[in-house]
């Protein structure tokens, strides 16, 4: 259950401060009462998650100056003004400035609830709004898009080029080759960059949910729809929606995307109001959604909307000349993270990072590096060590130590997640687990305590 939205109350009558703060408590908000502005700025920083409301005519700082002082201290935060018939021109101007509302008293106990609530929603959007952009730069630092080899300067150079044209795009690549890097440089490098970016793994929601986070809804809109909720879609109005795993989207919201990317236009669920959307779209597939045999249930014509330009990613293992190059800077930032020097790089190490076939891409070639500076990555000698000249073991009993190998390395670099690890090998879940047993592979010991990336 989400904790109620706050609301910081200022005024000096008590009486007064008393029935206004029980009209709000009763629409569901968490109030903090205070009679004077000084002790209410105590409670006030720039992460605060929630609306001030506050009378003109105080005593030591009133309601403007305290304005005055809140605006300089995080512009975005809305403030309501309560006023007297004679503060109506001061109101006004505080408005011009910047205050979020005013309300004359006396006023009707719904007005000002209206009033917080569409106030606690803006809040709440400038504070997602920020933690995207957080989330972007993080991106940025964490994984950039590093290679040198040419299909890699063919891809900076595609995506430099194609940034700021404002077509949809879509990014193909086999899992953990990276397209959402590729999809968060194409908002930064584009004049959309100021907006939001705004991401929705498309095959991670149900199909009871999808639709309310795609496309918003009203409250009553259906079962438990109590608020308001502004849909991703309408979100990243103004910068760019990236929609991951888009060959996952059920059939009925492929239907409504496709009339959201025609007519550039949104209606929430449980209202017939359209809403003008300023859209970019970066779409993501794993699979060839131009091949029939692999698109599947996911619609032509949507296809054809979203191809106006596609971006292939290179997997990891036609780019081999890059593979030091980003396992260096993967075990920088692991060394960094868990604050331990990175260990020498052995022959048993490089022979496996040259050689092995990488299914999970960049992905598992961080979290190799990763187990690497922990001291963990060298505990089973056989799956990193250069061949012998000669071998004893029969052509049988090589394959099937070859496809333990194979399971045990998946696994690691998925952190035992089944889903990632199956979908990586592309096989079956009940041949998956056949072969854990026939191998004697314990799936839980490979959990290492290290979160997988999203």
């Amino acid at each position: 259950m989400n904790n109620p939205t706050p609301v910081v109350l200022v005024d000096d009558d008590a009486d007064l401060l008393k029935a206004t703060a029980q009209t709000i408590e009763l629409a569901g908000f968490s109030v903090s009462r205070f009679s004077r502005a000084s002790d209410a700025l105590v409670r006030i920083d720039d992460g605060f998650a929630g609306v001030v409301v506050s009378d003109i005519r105080m005593p030591e700082i009133d309601g403007l100056q305290l304005f005055d002082r809140i605006r300089k201290l995080d512009p975005d935060l809305p403030v309501i003004l309560m006023t007297g018939h004679g503060d109506i021109p001061m109101a006004v101007k505080a408005m011009q400035d910047g205050a979020y509302d005013f309300i004359t008293k006396p006023f009707a106990a719904d007005r000002l609830v209206q009033a917080i609530r569409r106030a606690a929603e803006k809040r709440r959007l400038i504070l997602e709004n920020r933690t995207l952009r957080d989330a972007a730069e993080q991106a940025r630092d964490d994984l950039p898009l590093i290679g040198q080899t040419a299909a890699m300067e063919r891809l900076r150079r595609t995506l430099r080029q194609i940034a700021d044209t404002d077509v949809d795009v879509l990014v193909t690549g086999e899992t953990g080759s990276g397209k959402e890097v590729v999809a968060n440089l194409i908002h930064r490098w584009s004049r959309r960059s100021k907006g939001s970016f705004v991401a929705l793994n498309c095959g991670a929601l149900p199909e009871t949910i999808i639709e309310s986070e795609l496309f918003g809804h009203e409250p009553g809109a259906f079962t438990g729809a109590q608020k308001k909720r502004v849909g991703r879609i309408e979100y990243s109005s103004g910068g760019t929606l990236f929609l991951d795993e888009i060959e996952s989207m059920p059939p009925a919201t492929q239907i409504h995307m496709l009339r959201v990317l025609e007519a550039r236009e949104v209606a929430p669920l449980g209202t017939n109001e359209t809403r003008p959307i300023d859209l970019r779209v970066v779409a993501a597939a794993k699979v060839d959604l131009g091949d029939p045999s692999q698109r599947g249930a996911f619609r032509e014509d949507l296809y054809y909307r979203l191809n106006v330009v596609t971006i292939s990613i290179p997997p990891l293992r036609e780019r081999r000349d890059d593979i030091l190059l980003l396992f260096g800077f993967f075990c920088e930032r692991a060394a960094k993270r868990f604050n331990r020097q990175t260990p020498a790089l052995s022959s048993s190490i490089r022979h496996h990072l040259e050689t092995h076939h990488w299914p999970g891409n960049v992905r598992e070639l961080s979290h190799f590096a990763e187990r690497f500076v922990l001291g963990l990555a060298g505990e089973d000698d056989r799956a990193m060590a250069p061949p012998q000249a000669t071998t004893t073991l029969t052509l049988p009993q090589r394959l099937n130590q070859h496809e333990a190998e194979i399971l045990r390395e998946t696994l690691a670099s998925n952190a035992g997640d089944v889903r990632r690890t199956i979908e990586a090998l592309g096989i079956p879940r009940k041949t998956f687990y056949d072969k854990l047993q026939r191998h004697g592979i314990e799936r839980a010991s490979f959990h290492q305590g290290i979160k997988p990336d999203r």
